[in-house]
């Protein structure tokens, strides 16, 4: 066992870890995170433009009489997702090259926004598109972000930046630093933009078309799936490894299922987001653990799993599964690895069918991942009942599976304890003698 672990350590493991801590990942996942707080507010709006209410209710009628106006927050944070990543991704680049990481992010916003041409409108003026500034143009946006802070980081390195005296205030010091850089940016943005007429989201759309595609395949969902609770198998957190690279195409079918409900389209074009992953697959935590808990707070016998039932369930309902992924532990166990790598994989097959084929419909609404997936799961599909039902199935599927390892592993607990107490027993009475 011992050699096989360090086989994966040094083959597997280890590679992909230090591939999720490369400086532009990082930056590219601290920056979706950042927008976190926009896309989930933002995507609230969707349910109240359309509730999941009957459509003949006084509810639903308001809704849709005032679904322009309702809409229109979800349109300046969710819809524009990319305007607040590049910012993030921006910040946390420069951040991580010791830049002023301000300016390293409106560096970032600033390229971002000279990819996309105002359109000049009769009795409006210009008017400037917003479709790509939402998900469609992560890829861009990642793109331009990078390359507009390594212009600033190419020149604070070779002092091509305009010095201030010291006496100056370091806020007005800052901005002439990156005076230089700015222009650069913004006419390298404008010559492509504009003079050469190259439409980067179109370019990049053609590019990574093949990637999106395959993403939201059954294998290319399964692989993610796999990958993550095979990395928790061995202590290092799987979803902080794989999702740095998966993360921006999750982000992706997100927004473009968003769009979809806003422009009315009966059909959501994603099964895949991370909302998927999220409330029908790491239903309690990475591994499906709500089953592996509920489990243990009925069936435990050694002393050690009883206790950590208890304390360990609520946060399970609530999808933090630390407590039983180290406490029980399952990492580095032989015998709780097996369930926790196959479940998510039969419950993922299950609800991917089951979306596939319209039985329930898509995510598209990004909700807190700390509620209980019954809720989660009827918030993000817009308020499908049959969301709920997947995941109550899915939970039956993990109990069910769950079960015969945890008893086989608890009744080893249970032997390791009698062991114990049968040691400690003889030097008690010796001391009563």
């Amino acid at each position: 066992m011992s050699k096989f672990v360090s086989f994966l350590e040094n083959n597997l493991s280890g590679p992909m870890a230090r591939l999720s801590e490369q400086r532009h990942l990082q930056a590219i996942r601290d920056g979706v995170i950042s927008a976190l707080p926009f896309i989930i507010i933002g995507s609230f709006f969707l349910i109240l433009a359309f509730p999941p209410v009957p459509q003949d209710s006084t509810i639903a009628k308001w809704a849709a009489d005032n679904s322009a106006n309702i809409l229109i927050p979800y349109r300046v944070t969710m819809f524009i997702m990319s305007l607040y990543i590049a910012f993030g991704i921006g910040y946390n680049l420069s951040k991580s090259y010791n830049l002023d990481p301000l300016s390293g992010a409106q560096i970032a916003v600033a390229a971002l926004l000279l990819t996309v041409t105002p359109k000049l409108i009769e009795e409006e003026g210009f008017m400037l598109p917003m479709t790509n500034l939402g998900g469609h143009g992560l890829f861009v946006t990642m793109i331009v972000s990078i390359l507009s802070v390594e212009i600033l980081r190419f020149c604070k390195a070779k002092n091509v930046t305009i010095k201030m005296p010291e006496q100056v205030p370091p806020s007005v010091s800052r901005s002439f630093e990156a005076l230089i850089p700015v222009a650069i940016v913004v006419v390298l943005m404008t010559i492509i933009t504009i003079v050469l007429g190259i439409d980067l989201h179109h370019l990049v759309d053609k590019l990574v078309a093949p990637l999106v595609e395959a993403g939201d395949s059954l294998a290319g969902v399964l692989i993610p799936v796999f990958l993550i609770t095979f990395f928790w198998s061995f202590g290092i957190h799987g979803v902080s490894v794989v999702g740095t690279v998966a993360r921006p195409v999750w982000e992706v079918y997100l927004a473009k299922n968003a769009e979809a409900v806003a422009d009315g389209a009966s059909t959501l074009p994603y099964i895949a987001p991370e909302t998927f992953f999220q409330w029908f697959v790491w239903i309690g935590g990475s591994g499906a653990t709500l089953g592996l808990a509920l489990a243990m707070l009925f069936f435990s016998k050694s002393k050690y799993s009883k206790a950590l039932s208890r304390t360990s369930f609520i946060p399970a309902v609530f999808n933090i599964n630390e407590p039983i992924i180290f406490g029980l532990p399952i990492v580095l166990n032989p015998i709780l690895i097996i369930p926790f790598i196959i479940i998510p994989i039969i419950t993922t097959i299950i609800s991917y069918a089951a979306t596939a084929t319209g039985l329930i419909t898509p995510t598209y609404v990004m909700v807190p991942w700390t509620l209980p997936a019954p809720i989660g799961a009827y918030l993000s599909t817009g308020g499908d009942w049959r969301a709920v039902v997947l995941v109550v199935i899915n939970i039956a599927i993990s109990v069910v599976i769950y079960l015969p390892f945890f008893k086989m592993y608890d009744r080893k607990m249970v032997e390791m304890e009698k062991s114990d107490e049968a040691t400690v027993a003889p030097s008690d009475s010796s001391v009563q003698m």
